[in-house]
């Protein structure tokens, strides 16, 4: 395709978000997307508690989670937010898929993990798609797993990052607008021990944050500017935004 001056285009503002919100259970993850303008669930868990929330029936294979994002581009709606709810079980669809198709020679020295990202390219095809021709925002839960990080800089250390494979995580992560790690605030509380000794112990304040920049404990990322720490809403998320 040859380029020249009158192809140059202006963005107009802030387009509807992409965004991946993970952490450990029980914090809030999905009712962040039911929050979210009109939002219609595509689930691979049954994790809705009693939420009361439109949603399609629980994914059986990784072709039903396709099925949900086409009828959502190709028939009239009034949804505004597709949240998929959860990414790690959606990844287990996608391998049951591959070794449906694929025998362990063909999986071999990570050659699954490069077939596997390619299921998530067509995901994410999909999701812009709706949010490029359609103007939907995306909602990507995702659960928190614990892994060690090699760091260049200093020694290795644990931090949490989303429970997904590593290549596939790296692309949704590029993909998205922002990655929000969603935990409690932790204090640090100093406590005498005796022997004029003192010991610091993490103490949560039952406060639910979401963290929007990288810090070493965790992935996090935005393009929007965020503080480094809101409350954990999608009414938070969206003001803060829009500032």
């Amino acid at each position: 395709m040859a380029f020249n001056l009158d192809s140059i285009k202006r963005s107009t503002g802030i387009k509807a978000p992409r965004v991946m919100i993970y952490g450990p259970h029980g914090l809030g993850k999905t009712t962040f997307g039911a929050g979210a303008p009109s939002p219609i669930f595509i689930l691979t868990e049954d994790g809705l508690g009693r939420l009361e929330v439109d949603h399609f029936p629980v994914a059986q294979s990784f072709d039903d989670v396709l099925g949900a994002i086409g009828t959502l581009y190709e028939e009239e709606h009034n949804f505004s937010t597709v949240v998929i709810d959860s990414l790690d079980w959606l990844d287990n669809l996608i391998w049951k898929d591959i070794h449906s198709k694929h025998d362990d020679k063909a999986l071999a020295y990570g050659k699954g993990a490069i077939i596997a990202a390619d299921y998530w390219r067509t995901v994410l095809d999909g999701l812009a798609a709706l949010r490029d021709d359609k103007g939907m925002a995306c909602v990507m839960i995702a659960h928190t797993e614990i892994k060690r990080f090699d760091s260049p800089e200093t020694e290795p250390y644990d931090r949490y990052r989303p429970k997904l494979q590593e290549r596939s995580s790296a692309l949704i992560q590029e993909w998205c607008d922002a990655v929000l790690f969603c935990n409690f605030r932790v204090i640090t509380k100093e406590t005498e021990v005796g022997f004029n000794k003192e010991v610091r112990r993490g103490v949560t304040t039952g406060e639910r944050l979401m963290y929007t920049t990288e810090k070493p404990a965790y992935l996090a990322k935005n393009r929007y500017g965020l503080p480094d720490s809101l409350p954990l809403s999608w009414e938070s998320f969206a003001s803060s935004i829009a500032n």
